[in-house]
């Protein structure tokens, strides 16, 4: 069934136990659920979701600090759409509509165009795939190719928020893989990177996150795929998202009560348009694709 409201049409996927919900704008994630279980926060349809909530994050993921940033000797100025810090969040297509390419019971293809602009000057064409397993659980792959002139700047993130059944975050169980953390200013910046033993955020044995306040870029994961997962102790229901992406950024979901955390695999660090670190410089011509799969299980 597909209808239309503020977060654009609605198309359900199934497979197996599991069910998810995918909407137009910002080829969001909406909902996902595994035997009943809800594996994300989730939103309607009818709603403007707080937070990016499940929102596909391009050109650039997190922030890049007051808005500016040089490529190639010349220098641009982005929309500052976060004005508490000063800074332009999570790139432009988060709220943007997409259309639908494709569509079956189990899996969806959505597709939008970056249109170039002054601070952005150069066209990409995005893709966003849900595809929905029975044993896998779903996958996401995040594509965009330079379809205009020139070497463009890139970066990509998911923005999921990992849930056990509207449990608070506080009673649920974290394993993070990540062996160094950054060290943020004011302005969500990362400034230092610090062993996440020393910053007392390690996670890579599964803890409680208790009143752990996480607001971080990770790095130092695991080669090849790694693995964030998030436990309710109490009954051993879970969910996992998987990556082999190089950065991720885990938040506690302060600002939204705490009912899940977020988990956003990422191309590359925040800011990264000013310090270079992973930027992807994107030819004319060419694909790069980020890839994530969530599952549930009961242990």
């Amino acid at each position: 069934m597909v209808t239309r409201s503020a977060s654009g049409r609605e198309v359900t996927l199934s497979a197996g136990d599991y069910e998810a919900r995918i909407v137009t704008v910002g080829a969001g994630l909406a909902g996902l659920r595994y035997r009943g279980h809800e594996l994300v926060i989730s939103h309607a349809v009818n709603e403007c979701p707080p937070g990016y909530l499940g929102k596909v994050l391009m050109p650039w993921p997190n922030r890049v600090a007051g808005g500016s940033y040089s490529w190639k000797g010349s220098s641009y100025d982005l929309p500052v759409d976060e004005p508490a810090y000063g800074t332009a969040l999570h790139g432009f297509v988060a709220f943007q509509e997409w259309d639908i390419a494709e569509a079956d019971s189990s899996s969806v293809l959505l597709r939008t165009l970056i249109a170039a602009r002054y601070s952005y000057p150069w066209t990409l064409l995005a893709h966003a795939r849900y595809s929905l397993d029975a044993d896998a659980g779903l996958t996401v792959e995040l594509s965009a190719t330079n379809i205009g002139e020139g070497t463009a700047p890139y970066g990509v993130g998911f923005h999921p928020y990992l849930a056990v059944d509207g449990l608070p975050a506080d009673e649920l169980e974290l394993e993070n893989p990540a062996s160094i953390i950054y060290e943020a200013d004011a302005s969500m910046i990362p400034v230092a990177a610090h062993d996440v033993a020393s910053f007392g955020l390690d996670f890579r044995s599964p803890a409680i996150i208790s009143a752990s306040r996480l607001d971080h870029a990770f790095a130092g994961l695991p080669e090849g795929t790694w693995a964030v997962t998030l436990r309710d102790p109490s009954s051993s229901v879970g969910v996992s998202l998987s990556s082999d992406a190089r950065w991720l950024q885990v938040y506690s979901a302060d600002y939204i009560d705490r009912v899940g955390v977020a988990v956003e695999p990422m191309s590359c660090p925040p800011n990264a348009f000013n310090s270079g670190t992973d930027v992807i410089a994107l030819n004319a011509g060419e694909t790069h694709t980020l890839s994530a799969r969530i599952s549930g299980f009961e242990s």
